[in-house]
């Protein structure tokens, strides 16, 4: 008697798991996008369709990242820093989108200028096929970038911004202790555009860098954290086009992408006069990474990590003036935003 009782009771909790595990299969089933996802297109879909996965939806909390007890989301100094970095954001984004399109955010996204005036001398350049798919990307990218920033901490109007080739060929000069014959012009080829390309950028990387300490919200942490990936991806590609092409005379002189890569780099470091933050893409093998190769298609210090840079420094570079203070380069009348504005208010 009592073991009939007790092989009935065990094979109705036999019974049971089974029901338990296929009702679990379906629940599965429906999260997974294969059988029930209204986005799959085939058979073999992950899920990467399905809007449980979409990282944008709020309704499922392991898709957001958890928010940091008694933190503001933006800060005030989180305002200043990313609104000082949409100088070089409007910089990058001007410089691509004319070099690619031969037209700039007027056209493409003219509610981001805020009304600043358009920049000097910027022109389409001569690319080819495979370099203005590149310079096309980041243009685009840059006029995210732009959205992202004035919609999470505030605009800035679009600073006056000297794109010109005379502008690019005082850089040039400056680099090489003398005058180019004939003036560097960064619109005339793929490579000296991805050389001019090389003077711009790197400066959005190391300043997201060295901004990254200062930012408190866990709204622009997250911000700039996405923007920085994305300089640095930026970075990267510039960088590796110049290495491939290191040993190449840079038309119509003679000097070669390296040579034009490691004057830039070192024109920078004496403008910012912070020491080494700035290295071109061949160097000695002691600065190489562990000092073991001269190979550098990224700029790092000896661990391996990426240099920084202040507002004062980017300013120092950008102005060509190595003095904050003192505007000019790439921003005849200054940069915009109140860390900017602070050093030329501090000249008077």
């Amino acid at each position: 008697m009592n073991f009939l009782l007790y092989k009935s009771f065990s094979l109705s909790c036999f019974q049971m798991l089974i029901v338990i595990i296929t009702l679990l299969g379906a629940i599965s089933s429906v999260y997974s996008g294969v059988d029930s996802d209204p986005y799959s297109t085939s058979g073999d879909d992950l899920g990467l369709y399905d809007p449980f996965y979409d990282s944008n939806n709020p309704s499922n909390p392991t898709c957001q990242p958890p928010i940091p007890p008694f933190v503001l989301p933006i800060y005030k100094v989180d305002m200043m820093q990313l609104q000082f970095a949409q100088n070089i954001e409007h910089l990058e984004a001007e410089f691509f989108l004319w070099g690619a399109l031969g037209y700039g955010l007027d056209k493409v996204a003219p509610q981001l200028t805020l009304g600043g005036p358009p920049p000097i001398g910027v022109r389409k350049a001569n690319l080819d096929n495979f370099t203005e798919g590149i310079i096309t990307e980041f243009g685009f990218e840059e006029v995210g970038h732009l959205r992202a920033l004035k919609r999470t901490v505030g605009g800035i109007p679009r600073p006056l911004m000297d794109l010109s080739q005379q502008n690019f060929a005082r850089v040039v000069n400056q680099a090489f202790e003398s005058d180019l014959k004939p003036p560097f012009d960064p619109y005339r080829d793929s490579l000296s555009y991805m050389l001019a390309s090389y003077i711009i950028p790197y400066m959005g990387l190391t300043g997201y860098v060295g901004a990254n300490p200062q930012i408190k919200g866990y709204v622009t942490k997250r911000l700039l954290s996405g923007l920085l990936g994305n300089e640095a991806g930026q970075d990267a590609v510039i960088r590796m086009y110049l290495y491939e092409r290191r040993m190449k005379l840079v038309h119509p002189y003679n000097f070669t992408v390296a040579e034009f890569t490691n004057r830039i780099s070192i024109l920078r470091n004496k403008l910012g006069m912070c020491g080494i933050k700035d290295e071109g893409v061949v160097v000695p093998p002691e600065l190489g990474a562990e000092g073991r190769t001269s190979t550098n298609v990224l700029s790092a210090n000896q661990d391996s990590l990426s240099y920084a840079r202040t507002p004062a420094e980017i300013l120092r570079v950008l102005y060509e003036t190595g003095n904050e203070h003192h505007p000019g380069g790439f921003y005849p009348k200054g940069a915009n935003g109140e860390i900017a504005r602070m050093y030329l208010k501090d000249q008077y």
